[in-house]
């Protein structure tokens, strides 16, 4: 029996209140933090840490990812555009995040916060990365719900028809990202809890193996984002995950020689 494709013609506005308008989209995105505070307070607890430390954490994290996602969509994909019209940098409801920025901004946030609380770096990182993996799989979901960052047409029979923009059935490739961060989140939880001493920077390196292979590889799968995309042979999205597999195969060979 053949599956038919799935037709996708869901309502990217959840719902309105007056001047409040709430996305799906925004929704996935906060759900994504909320979760992982709730992650990282059970995190904290396990080990005995102040959760006024966690408070502090979290307003890092929510302003360095934003930040660092709407700063690398600016100046990796459009920045001719936001350069000629520089006060549209600011209307992220508009759309116009780069999970690339996102990790620079995050990693940078967490050097920050790592020198006012006197903790390594590499610790507070080995943390974040496992709730961050499963805010990545809400924010593809959210992708999905505004129909956007979609794949090449395809004939299988897992293929959406996304309405809101053609009738042609392609590659759900959102939901093949949000798979695999999602099944990164597990693998580091499990690492996490199983491996107790294991060298501070291990699940930091896995992280940036696992996500951003994976993002390499879909990216194959994908329509470009912007038009300049169209005649290269990798894509930025893979030119940009390429440094980042690359630092966690080195991280994880130097933990690895530093375990004992």
């Amino acid at each position: 029996m053949t599956l038919g494709f799935i037709t996708w013609n869901v309502d990217p506005g959840l719902f309105s209140l007056g001047f409040l308008h709430v996305r799906w989209y925004g929704l996935l995105f906060a759900l994504g933090f909320v979760t992982g505070y709730y992650i990282m307070a059970w995190m904290f607890k396990r080990e005995k840490i102040d959760i006024k430390v966690l408070d502090s954490l979290t307003t890092y994290m929510v302003l360095s990812t934003v930040i660092g996602a709407r700063l690398g969509h600016v100046l990796f994909y459009e920045p001719a555009t936001y350069l000629a019209h520089p006060l549209d940098i600011i209307k992220i409801w508009e759309g116009g995040l780069a999970s690339h920025g996102a990790a620079i901004g995050i990693l940078t946030g967490l050097w920050l916060f790592a020198r006012k609380h006197q903790k390594p770096w590499l610790w507070v990182v080995d943390r974040i990365v496992v709730v961050t993996a499963l805010a990545g799989a809400f924010i593809r979901i959210g992708n999905l719900m505004n129909s956007e960052i979609y794949g090449h047409a395809t004939n299988l029979p897992w293929g959406f028809i996304f309405v809101a923009d053609d009738n042609i059935p392609r590659h759900p490739t959102q939901i093949y990202e949000a798979l695999c961060y999602l099944a990164t989140f597990f693998f580091l939880l499990w690492l996490y809890r199983k491996k107790a001493g294991q060298p501070m920077g291990r699940l930091f390196g896995w992280f940036l193996v696992c996500i951003f292979a994976a993002r390499f590889v879909i990216e194959f799968l994908k329509e470009p984002q912007v038009m300049f995309e169209q005649t290269m042979l990798l894509n930025m999205g893979q030119l940009l995950s390429i440094p980042f597999v690359a630092a966690g195969i080195w991280l994880l060979m130097r933990r690895s020689e530093n375990y004992k």
